[in-house]
């Protein structure tokens, strides 16, 4: 733990914030964390970088390249790196847990009011004026992070063709990062990228420290679920545990990257969800703030309590929080040491860049994805060939919605007003709307 904490002073700005400073802002980036990945990282960029410029724009968006390579969520890890970057070990923790309690207690009110009395027309009309705030926070977060990481003719086409590969083929999305790191690394480093690069940076920390570091964090994700195992009288946590913990591991690409494995596993592997109650539990995730993998918290708690009612559900939902989110601690505090490193060499910082390019068009894919799912009622699945398409049933258009999303486009990309305050307004004028129908 010294090795880390020492590793990580070693890189704090001078003007490191204080830790109410940085209780303040990273609570406040956890708030109003809704939209999923694409505008949680525009609002962390909107804080971190322009607001407090804690970080600069290259840190910023070395770190981001980073952590999609990642399983997990890629936003919540990004969060853990900035407070570690600030505040070292101690800082890490106080912006990934700020990141994930809000929408975690959120997210267990929502499963303990489903659990016991299902999908309520109340939570919809909450949520609608949500959804469409989202909508347009997506949208501002796409073109910020276009306007940032795409300056060069490669990077246009590294992010077409991977929104091509992942919406019209459907190539998984770790392929996709796979082989944009393959193709930036592999193009010659003009002059502006190698001076950009600058000289080497060494790595902060030693192999054996990074490796003492492994261990800690490796035991204490797993020792809580072996004890657990042992200890317990009810076989389900176990297996929740065990299960969340593996799916911790292969959740490249976020939420819905996982999405098919999860559903396909919890509904006709365990029987602890129907398909109908899991993709409840993505809109609740959705619509909340926090990652989208919170939808992991919802299943957990339905499992546990299907087995042994209330108290098992809540101890079921910490399981699964425990189990999802302890790994990304350990991902960042190992490899946070050598982002640096890795960007100052010319070929490795070509492959971040093309990673962040390929996130471009990932982004925009999720983009579409949403709008669809939260415009129109009904939107089908469509293969043609090798192709597949999306199609939206154009009578089923939620009219409500399209006003909705039209206002917090005024609100939010015309006069620029706060994402907390478009989003009470947005849903305020939702529930007038529902009411007045």
């Amino acid at each position: 733990m010294n090795a880390m904490t020492e590793s990580a002073d070693a890189r704090r700005s001078a003007g490191a914030p204080t830790w109410p400073e940085a209780f303040r802002t990273f609570g406040r980036i956890g708030l109003l964390s809704f939209g999923g990945p694409a505008a949680q990282i525009a609002l962390m960029h909107r804080v971190l970088v322009e607001e407090k410029r804690w970080l600069s724009e290259r840190q910023y968006l070395d770190a981001l390249s980073f952590c999609m390579l990642l399983p997990g969520p890629e936003a919540m890890q990004l969060a853990t790196y900035a407070g570690w970057r600030l505040r070292g070990v101690g800082g890490g923790l106080l912006a990934g847990l700020l990141f994930v309690i809000p929408g975690a207690c959120v997210v267990l009110g929502l499963a303990l009011l489903y659990g016991l009395f299902g999908n309520t027309p109340l939570l919809a009309t909450l949520f609608l004026g949500i959804k469409a705030a989202v909508l347009v926070i997506v949208v501002e977060a796409l073109l910020k992070l276009a306007r940032r990481a795409l300056h060069r003719l490669t990077g246009w086409i590294i992010a077409a063709a991977a929104f091509g590969g992942i919406f019209l083929f459907e190539i998984p999305f770790p392929l996709i990062i796979v082989v944009a790191a393959v193709v930036g690394f592999s193009l010659r480093p003009g002059q502006a990228e190698a001076h950009e690069a600058g000289s080497t940076v060494p790595a902060l920390v030693s192999l054996r420290s990074t490796g003492q570091t492994i261990l800690l964090w490796l035991f204490v994700w797993w020792a809580p679920l072996l004890l657990l195992d042992l200890l317990s009288a009810a076989p389900v946590l176990a297996t929740i545990g065990y299960f969340f913990s593996k799916l911790a591991v292969v959740t490249f690409g976020g939420a819905y990257a996982v999405l098919a494995y999860m559903a396909q596993q919890v509904v006709t592997g365990f029987g602890w969800l129907s398909a109908g109650e899991m993709l409840d539990g993505l809109g609740l995730a959705e619509t909340t703030p926090g990652p989208l993998i919170l939808v992991t918290e919802f299943v957990g708690f339905l499992a546990g309590f299907r087995n042994g009612g209330l108290w098992f559900g809540l101890a079921g939902a910490l399981v699964t929080l425990w189990a999802t989110f302890a790994p990304c601690f350990l991902w960042i505090f190992a490899g946070a040491p050598y982002i640096d490193w890795i960007s100052s060499q010319p070929r490795l910082r070509g492959a971040l860049s093309a990673i962040t390019a390929s996130v471009v068009g990932v982004i925009l894919n999720l983009s579409i994805w949403f709008a669809l799912h939260v415009m129109f009622a009904n939107v089908t699945r469509q293969t043609v060939g090798p192709l597949t398409l999306w199609q939206p049933e154009l009578a089923s258009i939620d009219w409500r919605v399209l006003v909705l999303s039209l206002l917090s486009a005024v609100l939010l990309l015309r006069l620029h007003w706060g994402i907390g305050r478009v989003l009470a307004i947005s849903a305020a004028t939702g529930w007038v709307l529902v009411e007045l129908q």
